[in-house]
């Protein structure tokens, strides 16, 4: 089989590989589709501290089970599947408490342990979660996507009160707004971006009001509006937007922190305790496949308005190339294995 293998950072080959076999309470996913997610670049860069080489990238994808380790049901032979990263112990402490998504023992697909950009891929089987047949196969592989928004919004608990703001309008704020909007109903969802291009494909996922902060500030736009968001979500992870978020946040807000900036962020702490600020932060996604799968049985989200690009698995690198550099037209980019 062929895989996609990052040797080294800034290497990448498509190399052959044996097939591999499943052991018990495994399966093999003969994989069809993955998505381009912005931690394949930065292993690929050599920008993630815990990336090992060589590595098979790509945690963003679907297939149909070709063969089934001891253990598994062999009825689950043919089945369409999306596969959840996140492979956790299930005994410490965060797992005790359902948060398997910073399991002490944490693996995740395409970083710790060989992912999804191959022919095939050998993963747990309870990590295969089955796909209803009306779900075609590109919406399939944005579950994993989704269920990043799905983990922001578990742990804020939007109301269709909220008055909602997301910084950055990538692909994990733009699925945040089509969750707030198409399963929560938040009344009023605000993005903000520098890039007019991104700012556009958040209307069309629903949001209300877009701000171009790099054209007027934030602040400004809001205060002249009268708007006190109550739910903040931070998508764009620069060091400064905390404090920015803690001082128009409205008293009693949620602010969630979606990024993993090395950098430090200078914040008042009489702002947060002055407001009685809740602070969340969300990692990759707490066993969010089901909820997701079900928000696209019910057709709450829209996958199809973020996917702006597809390329053979052969031309990986044009296709991760185009996802770094090209944000104004660029969203989430498929990689195709086999029909």
């Amino acid at each position: 089989m062929k895989s996609v293998v990052i040797e080294q950072p800034g290497k990448l080959v498509i190399e052959e590989r044996p097939l591999p076999m499943p052991s018990a309470g495994e399966v093999r996913v003969k994989v069809r589709l993955a998505g381009i997610c912005g931690s394949d670049s930065h292993i690929y860069r050599g920008h993630n501290p815990f990336a090992r080489y060589p590595r098979v990238i790509g945690h963003e994808f679907f297939g149909v089970i070709d063969a089934v380790g001891e253990g598994v049901d062999e009825k689950r032979l043919g089945e369409r599947v999306s596969v959840d990263p996140v492979i956790s112990c299930g005994q410490c402490y965060p797992c005790s408490v359902g948060k398997p998504n910073v399991c002490t023992s944490l693996v995740v697909l395409g970083v710790h342990r060989d992912g999804g950009f191959s022919e095939y891929a050998v993963v747990p089987a309870q990590n295969a979660w089955s796909i209803p047949d009306a779900i075609p196969d590109r919406h399939a592989v944005m579950v994993e996507p989704f269920t990043i928004a799905a983990n922001v919004t578990a742990q804020a608990a939007p109301q269709e009160q909220d008055v909602a703001l997301i910084y950055g309008a990538g692909p994990m704020g733009l699925v945040t707004v089509q969750a707030l909007k198409g399963v929560y109903k938040v009344k009023q969802v605000i993005v903000v971006d520098r890039i007019e291009e991104r700012l556009a494909m958040a209307r069309r996922s629903g949001a209300d009001w877009t701000i171009n902060n790099g054209e007027r500030p934030l602040a400004d736009a809001l205060a002249e509006a009268g708007v006190k968001p109550t739910l903040i979500v931070d998508a764009a992870c620069h060091p400064s937007i905390l404090q920015e978020a803690i001082t128009l946040a409205s008293p009693a807000a949620r602010i969630v922190l979606m990024g993993f900036s090395s950098d430090p962020s200078q914040i008042v702490q009489q702002g947060i305790t002055g407001k009685e600020l809740a602070i969340f932060s969300s990692r990759l996604n707490a066993r969010k496949f089901p909820v997701v799968i079900d928000w696209l049985a019910k057709g709450a989200i829209d996958p199809e308005k973020l996917i702006t690009h597809t390329f053979d698995y052969q031309h990986v690198s044009d296709a991760i190339e185009l996802f770094e550099k090209d944000q104004r037209q660029c969203c989430k980019v498929l990689l195709t294995f086999q029909n």
